[in-house]
């Protein structure tokens, strides 16, 4: 079977910031190439996407990552039966999760200043993944069982093996855009699992950067002119960089894990390019939001390329494992685009990657115009519908035959 992987580069430059910091509140950096680069984990930047979705998709098509699962479902118990106590509803929905995911529930470790830690729902002990659709799902299935609050019904109910069978197939059913994409891991049972379609790569910049340090103060507004001195003092580190940054989406491992239990029959298409779009667009425009009240580096991409892969994902990185050397006139980005124009098409051509895949460049200014060699030139609009248009023809091959030759048919009867 011919897969289908869509590869995602980015060169993209950020002034002074701190996107993403270390335990010691400095940028994150890296050595690639024998020399220091800034550096954005894949996390932070795959957070930053997740959290575009919001505005990109409808709630019904995420998922909530929490510990708080009980008090999650606890709240849609109540909603589908309003007659129960929120203790009864977090009863019950503390059963059903301990029933469909296998997971122990227990007092959070963490003290609210609201309540006391018996007023508290109980937490998995670890980040938990589910779809709306499944807490949904498991919420109806707790009321039927567990009818006027009564948690030893319940068990009963959930005790019988297809009723159990039924728990865990609402978590292993209708995962969410973000589940398919990102994946999700269930410690206590394995079978829930589910492989991500993304990879991300941690975004590195394409030449050596170091760190500075702002030294700054805050003015007591209260002080007189007899006071002297500052409020508070403090130093904030950042650095500034042209970065490139990397993703590839399984296509056909997205569509599985959007489909029904990973069913050859039930395996959607259009829900499989919606998500590819929303990715797209999410990664591409989206941005770590570390200190960004303080730096304001609100930027989006100089140059996106998109690839159209049929064996496995290709990054451009080796492009740029000799740093990038600065403009005559300053700057990186042009330098940059020229090394990645000369890479590319000898990377393709020796590895026999060129000639069957698709390709399209969405760039801005002067500075990218040597890209223009890898591919279609497109602005964001027409590159969402493109890759969507690519990602259902390569899905539905048999389809789009099947309706020509019936088109043919027609016309010739």
């Amino acid at each position: 079977m011919t897969r289908t992987i869509l590869d995602i580069h980015i060169l993209q430059t950020v002034p002074p910031s701190n996107l993403n910091r270390d335990d010691t509140g400095a940028p994150k950096s890296a050595t690639y190439g024998g020399v220091r680069r800034s550096r954005v984990s894949s996390q932070a930047w795959k957070r930053a996407t997740r959290k575009a979705f919001d505005e990109l998709l409808d709630k019904s098509e995420l998922g909530v990552r929490t510990k708080k699962v009980v008090e999650e479902l606890a709240g849609r118990v109540q909603a589908l039966d309003p007659s129960l106590t929120l203790a009864a509803a977090r009863e019950l929905a503390t059963e059903t999760i301990s029933t469909a995911t296998g997971s122990k529930i227990a007092a959070p470790k963490r003290k609210s200043k609201d309540a006391d830690a018996e007023d508290l729902a109980g937490e998995s002990g670890y980040l938990m993944f589910l779809s709306d659709r499944q807490f949904g799902a498991l919420a109806a299935l707790t009321v039927e069982g567990g009818k006027g609050g009564d948690v030893k019904a319940l068990k009963e109910f959930l005790g019988v093996k297809a009723n159990k069978s039924r728990a865990k197939e609402a978590v292993k059913t209708e995962h969410s855009v973000d589940i398919a994409l990102f994946g999700r891991m269930v410690a206590d049972s394995a079978d829930l699992n589910v492989d991500a379609a993304v990879q991300v790569a941690h975004a590195l910049s394409v030449h050596p950067v170091e760190v500075e340090s702002d030294y700054y103060t805050a003015v007591d507004d209260r002080s007189t002119d007899d006071e002297s001195g500052a409020g508070m003092i403090g130093t904030v580190e950042f650095n500034s960089a042209t970065l490139y940054r990397y993703a590839a989406v399984d296509v056909n491992r997205l569509q599985e894990n959007l489909g029904s239990g990973g069913d050859d029959e039930n395996r959607p298409v259009e829900p499989t390019r919606r998500a590819v779009s929303a990715f797209l667009e999410g990664f591409i425009t989206s941005l770590p939001t570390g200190k960004i009240n303080t730096f304001g580096n609100q930027t989006l991409p100089a140059a996106v390329i998109v690839k159209v892969r049929s064996r496995r994902p290709v990054s451009y990185v080796g492009a740029f494992e000799q740093p990038v050397p600065m403009g005559e006139s300053g700057g990186y980005l042009r330098k940059a685009c020229e090394q990645l124009a000369n890479f590319v098409p000898d990377l393709e051509a020796r590895y026999g990657l060129t000639g069957n895949d698709q390709g399209w460049v969405l760039r801005v200014g002067d500075e990218t115009s040597a890209l223009d060699v890898l591919g279609t030139d497109v602005g964001l609009s027409e590159l969402l519908t493109a890759v969507g248009d690519a990602v259902v023809a390569r899905l539905e091959p048999a389809t789009a035959t099947a309706d020509q030759d019936g088109t043919a048919a027609e016309s010739g009867a």
